[in-house]
């Protein structure tokens, strides 16, 4: 036997004693039961109120997905700068309103005054909203007038500006005040807003991953580690690609399932993606076609 393949065989039964020993010692805990996400059959979530089937974040979208019979909504929120709460997604206003500018350096009033249907084209490429009174939506607002809604919070202000600064408090004191503890996720794509939030959450709110959650998770389930993985989220709601790597494998989903975790996906709004997902395993389906969605949905349960 040669020297190299005497070392090669060295490093293989080290590696195998080092897999053995973390697996033996590893304990890895799932995470403890979320009212919010005990539920048995797969949910609809309309995204940013059905954003294909009337103005994203506006009461106009809110209300027909309620009607179409919707488990909850998933929105964004942002921060303006009287330190209002609001139903948005960008940064800036433009995209959806006949106004310009940036969400942090308005108030409320300020957004108030604009038309959030100014630029949505409905089916029939009509302008079907413009000028019906579509404002700016109060997360305060959101959350009296759909009670029975779950509603999955993504915070959208970057952690280093002020207004990042402030709406983790600013979004616990609320929840809190309005005893919606088990009616909400909260999340970001900023791993350390869904930290400082949970600071003062203190896990009695669930939490969803944020980017760097799920790169640590994919990669523990693609090593022969994922034993040692430790959830720091109760929920994964993630695209079903994110670069070249696949996050919609039933393998995935189950990896996480095994952890007390269900994934939800986004955004997806053809019948086809949602009916594969569902068979996979995934417990939620994103979308901003409700009506699609819960159509199939109620297919599949009779």
């Amino acid at each position: 036997m040669g020297k190299k393949t005497k070392i090669g065989l060295a490093a293989a039964a080290v590696g195998a004693a080092a897999w053995a020993g973390s697996k033996a010692l590893a304990n890895p805990h799932q995470r403890p039961d979320k009212e919010v996400l005990n539920y048995e059959r797969p949910i609809v979530l309309a995204h940013r109120g059905g954003a294909k089937l009337a103005p994203e974040n506006t009461l106009a979208a809110f209300n027909r997905s309620a009607e179409l019979g919707v488990h909850g909504f998933e929105i964004d929120i942002r921060m303006t700068s009287d330190e209002e709460i609001i139903v948005f997604h960008d940064e800036y206003i433009d995209r959806t309103t006949d106004g310009a500018g940036k969400v942090a350096d308005m108030t409320l009033e300020q957004l108030k005054s604009f038309d959030l249907g100014y630029h949505f084209i409905d089916e029939d490429g009509h302008h079907s909203y413009r000028g019906k009174n579509e404002k700016v939506v109060l997360l305060s607002e959101l959350f009296q007038k759909f009670p029975q809604m779950l509603i999955n919070i993504d915070i959208k202000d970057a952690p280093e500006t002020y207004e990042g600064s402030l709406v983790p408090s600013k979004l616990w004191r609320l929840i809190d005040s309005l005893g919606a503890h088990d009616r909400v996720v909260v999340t970001s794509f900023y791993d350390e807003q869904v930290d400082r939030f949970n600071l003062y959450a203190q896990n009695r709110i669930a939490i969803g991953a944020g980017e760097n959650e799920v790169k640590k998770a994919y990669s523990a389930f693609t090593s022969q580690f994922g034993h040692l993985y430790q959830p720091r989220a109760d929920i994964f709601q993630i695209p079903t690609k994110s670069s070249v790597f696949r996050l919609d494998s039933a393998r995935f989903i189950a990896f996480l399932e095994n952890l007390n975790i269900p994934v939800h996906y986004w955004v997806i709004d053809d019948t086809e993606t949602m009916r594969l997902l569902l068979a996979a395993g995934a417990k939620g389906i994103i979308t901003d076609r409700p009506d699609l969605a819960v159509a199939l949905i109620s297919e599949t349960e009779n």
